[in-house]
């Protein structure tokens, strides 16, 4: 009972945070965006199908390396006390959370939303920086948010482009909007998502010149691109080709600072993989192209309905 109701409390304290900063970027409670367009229906069944395939989960580990690219997400990941989050403590823990926030985030009602919000509010109020700290950064602040968002809408770019190619532009309005509850749902008031695809483009350019990595960060990153955070069997087995996979989804800016080499016969070789994933994918049966997404949603889900932890 004791720890019932200290989570119990911890969720109380996260809806009043949650509440006090919603109100100071003027935006209010609950998701920014809580018409019809937060309901599952709302996304399109094409949609849903570019989107929801395991293999465009290729681009993750890239896109983990984007994301921890500005220094304040970098610092707030390395240097965090949730340990229950923790990718070296808790690797599966870990992927799960971060595919459930996309499920839910992308796909989710509007209450599952306000649960989910509620639940990474927990956890992110303890991720903040000490005075003692050289790098400032803080969960809640809304631009790193945003940054984070951004990567993961080009996340999303990347697996779609190479599973499927170029699409018309309505499919990419709409993936659009989709990706914008990837910042939405937490404390980015829609006000600060770009407008429109164009607007978007301005500010990752601009996005890009920022980026920055350190010693602590740049150590991290490179050891996640080799899977360090796995059992040795594991890492020595799949971290080579992870590595490869990685290293080919960045573009240039982050593959510099990182120090990791490319060169135009790894782009042949990546370019000939990405062909044999995709037309690999496009052969499997619906269930098994959606496999974890679909798991994944579920399982959030009954979450929610019994009350267990989301994160």
């Amino acid at each position: 009972m004791a720890g019932r109701r200290s989570r119990e409390q911890e969720l109380s304290q996260a809806r009043t945070i949650d509440s006090v900063r919603e109100k100071k970027i003027g935006t209010p409670m609950g998701s920014t965006d809580e018409t019809s367009a937060s309901t599952p229906d709302s996304v399109s069944r094409e949609v849903r199908r570019l989107i929801l395939n395991g293999v465009a989960l290729a681009p993750a580990g890239a896109n983990v390396i984007m994301q921890l690219s500005q220094l304040g997400v970098g610092h707030g990941v390395v240097e965090s006390r949730v340990v229950s989050g923790s990718l070296h403590r808790h690797p599966i823990k870990r992927t799960r959370t971060t595919l459930s926030y996309i499920m839910i985030a992308g796909f989710g009602t509007s209450e599952e939303r306000a649960a989910l919000r509620t639940a990474v509010n927990v956890q992110h109020r303890q991720v903040r920086s000490l005075p003692s700290d050289r790098v400032r950064y803080n969960a809640f602040d809304p631009y790193l948010q945003l940054w984070v968002a951004a990567c993961m809408y080009r996340g999303v770019l990347d697996s779609v482009r190479f599973l499927y190619g170029d699409q018309q532009e309505g499919v990419l309005d709409e993936i659009y909007r989709l990706c914008s509850r990837f910042a939405t749902t937490l404390q980015v008031p829609d006000s600060l998502w770009p407008a429109d695809r164009t607007a978007f483009e301005r500010y990752w350019d601009t996005a890009l010149s920022t980026v920055q990595m350190d010693t602590v960060t740049r150590a991290y990153l490179r050891d996640f691109a080799s899977l360090g955070f796995l059992p040795p069997v594991l890492r020595v087995t799949l971290g080579p080709a992870h590595r490869f996979i990685t290293t080919g989804f960045l573009a240039p800016v982050f593959r510099d600072e990182l120090g990791l080499n490319w060169s135009a016969w790894r782009q042949v070789v990546f370019d000939a993989a990405l062909k044999i994933l995709a037309t690999l994918n496009r052969a499997l049966p619906s269930p098994l192209r959606e496999f974890p997404w679909n798991f994944v949603l579920r399982d959030a889900r009954r979450r929610i309905a019994l009350g267990r932890p989301l994160v």
